[in-house]
């Protein structure tokens, strides 16, 4: 046997395209087809750009191999190999492996000193269909609806697009992704690649039984999907890939307590866990809580039809940053208020955390669990690593 080579791969279950580790390589290791993203062995050299910035962790795959996995072999993949086997015996061959792994081990260690860590579904998870759709055979979706959730004067333009799939089998479930593509081609003439957005809706429909989802868009002023999305009128057709995402879904134990921590459009997947769990179990108390921020009640989606929704359903707590003659309030500030209450959480073996939206409130939300955690007497590391690797800690930030 030759020296052993070790391969950084993608997992192609996990990778939601969203291309973020593709654009953050210097060395153009990672690239994709229709199907997947994937790494050339031949010019990847460990310099861990791309691991803290995936959002989902499929970044996260390594193999000891004897030959290189080619680009063409990845792209076919409908999942990872497992860890090939070597038939070779003896000190030298096995030496060699220690070797491999030792520096595999150094340089993991490394890279998530500032990454979120694989994530894992629940347990009670049903098991979601990803990539039944890509760029080369895309589904086409109509509009139904297309409805401002924020105020008019409000400066976040924030949108419900309902989306009707006819005929297409086209299931997912809360906390999964679809990827819409933009019309037209880039500086390069290229087709565009999709941009991704959470599903707002269960997995039975916006309108239960009917062969449709929703989606929550914010017009950004730059966003080229974001306004061509945005602009969109009930009967224009709208390309889409995925379902993506496999491991951001919510628990089937109806025991289980989901608690939801996102700010703005990061509330899209929790619209989709809370109108499940009412439309499974309606009558669940203690079932639900979300921390939810936004600048001002005019900027936060769905914030009529969630005061309406009991507070023995779903417990709800608003941060507002920007609100007259108030001091500013962000949804960490919130966790922190809410201690004892987050305390007890913290402590039950079927609570479930989930966190989406910006990037920038992840680090305040683990200070302020880790603050709660260590006051409750819990080593906060220990109990987060215990909790993602039962599915029960989940980060979603962008």
């Amino acid at each position: 046997m030759g020296k052993p080579l070790k391969q950084h791969l993608i997992d192609p279950e996990i990778c939601i395209r969203c291309y973020t580790c593709e654009a953050a390589c210097p060395i153009e290791a990672i690239t994709h087809n229709d199907d997947n993203v994937v790494v050339d062995g031949e010019k990847c050299d460990f310099c861990m750009s791309c691991i803290s910035v995936c959002p989902t962790g499929s970044i996260d795959e390594w193999r000891v191999v004897e030959k290189f996995y080619s680009v063409e072999e990845q792209f076919e993949w409908q999942e990872l190999p497992e860890q090939q086997e070597f038939s070779d015996s003896g000190d030298a061959a096995e030496t060699s492996l220690e070797a491999i792994d030792d520096a595999m081990a150094a340089l993991l260690e490394e890279a998530h000193k500032g990454a979120g860590g694989k994530a894992k579904a629940p347990l009670s998870a049903s098991k979601p269909s990803i990539n039944l759709y890509n760029l080369g055979n895309a589904a086409e979706a109509t509009v139904q609806g297309n409805y401002r959730l924020t105020a008019d004067d409000s400066d976040a333009d924030v949108r419900h697009i309902i989306l009707d799939l006819g005929q297409q089998n086209f299931p997912v479930l809360e906390g999964q992704s679809v990827g819409i593509i933009p019309p037209g081609v880039d500086e390069n003439g290229a087709p565009h690649l999709p941009r991704l957005y959470s599903i707002s809706s269960p997995r039975d429909g916006e309108r239960p039984n009917y062969n449709n989802l929703s989606l929550t868009i914010k017009r950004e002023e730059k966003g080229l999907c974001s306004n061509f999305v945005c602009d969109l009128a009930r009967g224009d057709k709208v390309q889409l890939t995925g379902p993506f995402g496999s491991t951001f879904l919510m628990p089937a134990d109806p025991q289980a307590h989901v608690m939801m921590i996102c700010t703005g459009t990061g509330s899209a997947p929790f619209r989709g866990f809370t109108m499940r769990r009412q439309r499974e179990t309606p009558t669940a108390k203690n079932s639900l809580s979300l921390y939810f921020g936004a600048r001002k009640p005019d900027d936060l989606p769905y914030f009529g039809p969630l005061n309406k929704i009991p507070d023995s359903f779903l417990k709800k707590v608003f941060a507002f940053s920007r609100l007259d003659g108030q001091p500013k309030q962000y949804v960490q500030d919130m966790i922190r208020e809410e201690k004892a209450a987050v305390a007890k959480l913290l402590g039950e073996p079927n609570t479930y955390i989930y966190v989406c939206g910006l990037k920038e409130m992840e680090h305040g939300v683990e200070e302020a669990l880790s603050d709660i955690a260590r006051e409750a007497g819990i080593e906060w590391k220990t109990l987060k690593d215990t909790m993602r690797e039962n599915g029960r800690y989940h980060v979603e930030t962008y």
